[in-house]
């Protein structure tokens, strides 16, 4: 099957490039969901899903555990081995673990989670000891004593150093300096140093470039420039390492014509029709040829683009059979050729192996 897709750049300095693909190869691929679980262990919504160097897998869920962080808590994070079968849970009891959002790996394998719910990024080494924390979660007593709400059109609160207002992910340089997406409310980058000492941040709520409306996901490429996948504005924009705006990626692809989605009204425009919500997520595959994958939530189709935002081939469709995937919101790249996704709806992982 093929379709038209568009692609459009826009570079430093105001030039537009526009480039109208007619054919875009769709990539074969087998799609498998190995992981195994214990009786009595569930997955919720998956999150964050993510690879070490050994082939083990990470799933950072929403599921239903004991205590709470200002609401009820939805966080745990699994290991499986390369076969799928279970190893054990990581970080039951964690204060910073609230409402999952992402799991990265480091080049070191150390084991990253973004918690959305606590505001917070956590460091633990394989073996599942926490080694640095960034962030702070809010007290519990706010969901005793909550603040007044802001009147309408009050402006955001200022982003503070050091702190976050629900992130969303968490990238690495080969210098291992660490970059945030911040996220939800902050709609900005923080960056810090390998140890934690915070360096600076980048951005601010709008649309122009170098502003975000939300800094959804976050990649960076081997060069050390930062990828920032950022939603509401339907692009990824493109860093350096010191945040200056290096380019911008759009993609318009809508959802085909008569496309209800699994949940009718969200993502819906006033005319019936749906906004994509293309980028939700994104990851860069490791050296030396890196290219990137990203993935719209209607109707779920995932993209290989090069870095500079060629749409090499795309796949994928809405839906619940193996295959199919429910609001993607977790991309892994072990290679090229292997991703790792977890679905929102249909409450799994999937291992899909592409056949270009």
């Amino acid at each position: 099957m093929r379709r038209l897709i568009v692609v459009m750049l826009v570079f430093l300095g105001g030039g537009v490039s526009a480039q109208q693909l007619s054919s875009v190869p769709e990539i074969p691929f087998d799609a498998e969901a190995p992981l195994t679980l214990p009786p009595d262990l569930y997955f919720g919504e998956v999150a964050g899903v993510a690879v070490n160097s050994q082939g083990h897998v990470f799933v950072y869920t929403r599921s239903g555990s004991a205590g709470h962080v200002v609401g009820p808590r939805a966080a745990q994070l699994f290991e499986f081995g390369p076969d799928g079968s279970f190893i054990r849970e990581i970080g039951k009891n964690l204060y910073a673990m609230a409402w999952a959002h992402a799991v990265r790996i480091d080049a070191d394998d150390n084991i990253w989670i973004v918690d959305n719910g606590s505001d917070m990024a956590v460091k633990l080494s394989p073996e599942g000891r926490v080694l640095l924390v960034l962030g702070r979660r809010r007290e519990s007593v706010a969901a005793i004593h909550p603040r007044p709400p802001d009147p309408p059109g009050t402006p955001p609160r200022p982003a503070r150093p050091g702190i976050f207002n629900e992130p969303t992910d968490v990238a690495f340089d080969p210098e291992g300096n660490i970059y945030i997406s911040d996220g939800y409310r902050n709609s900005r980058v923080a960056k810090f140093d390998k140890d934690g000492n915070w360096v600076a941040s980048w951005g601010e709520r709008g649309s122009e470039p170098g502003q975000f409306r939300l800094p959804h996901g976050i990649a960076t490429d081997a060069d050390g420039n930062v990828y920032v996948a950022d939603r509401s504005n339907s692009r990824i924009q493109v860093l350096d390492s010191d945040g200056n705006f290096l380019r911008q990626i759009t993609l318009n692809v809508p959802p085909p014509a008569g496309y209800v989605a699994n949940i009718p009204d969200f993502g819906q425009l006033p005319d019936g029709t749906y906004t994509s919500l293309w980028p939700n997520t994104l990851c860069i595959t490791p050296p030396p040829n890196q290219v990137i994958y990203s993935h719209d939530m209607f109707p779920g189709r995932i993209y290989k683009m090069s870095l500079e935002g060629e749409v090499l081939g795309y796949f994928g469709t809405t839906g619940r059979k193996l295959g199919q995937f429910g609001w993607i919101h977790a991309l892994g790249c072990v290679s090229e050729n292997e991703l790792w996704v977890g679905e929102l709806l249909n409450w799994r992982a999937q291992k899909l192996t592409l056949h270009p």
